[in-house]
C-alpha cells in the first residue's frame, strides 16, 4: 500500500462527525483509499482503512515475518542444498503414487 498525501484537513476527523456521517466516511474510504484519523476529545482514537487496502497490508507483514524467519534460519546454518531438497521433494511425492 503506497502512503497517500495526507491531509490534516481531510484525513483527521472527530469521531462525532463520524457518527454523524458515516456512509459518507466509508464511501470516501472506498473511493479515495486514504484512511482517516478518528479523534475523541482533541486526540487519535482510531484509524479507518478500506478493506482492500487493510488486506494489503496485513498481506506485507505476513511477507516480512516470514522473510524475517527465513533470514534467522539462514544465520543458524538451518538451510539444505538445493539438490538435497529436490530429492526430498521426489520422495515425499511417491508417497502419493
Amino acid at each position: 500500500m503506497a502512503i497517500s498525501n495526507f491531509s490534516l484537513e481531510q484525513d483527521i476527523q472527530p469521531l462525532s462527525d463520524f457518527r454523524k456521517n458515516a456512509a459518507d466516511f466509508i464511501g470516501r474510504l472506498k473511493r479515495e483509499k486514504r484512511s482517516i484519523v478518528l479523534t475523541q476529545h482533541g486526540k487519535s482514537a482510531a484509524v479507518l482503512v478500506d478493506v482492500s487496502e487493510y488486506q494489503q497490508m496485513i498481506d506485507k507483514i505476513t511477507l516480512m515475518e516470514e522473510l524475517m524467519e527465513a533470514d534467522g534460519q539462514i544465520a543458524r546454518g538451518e538451510v539444505i542444498a538445493h539438490e538435497d531438497a529436490k530429492q526430498l521433494i521426489r520422495e515425499n511425492l511417491a508417497k502419493w503414487k
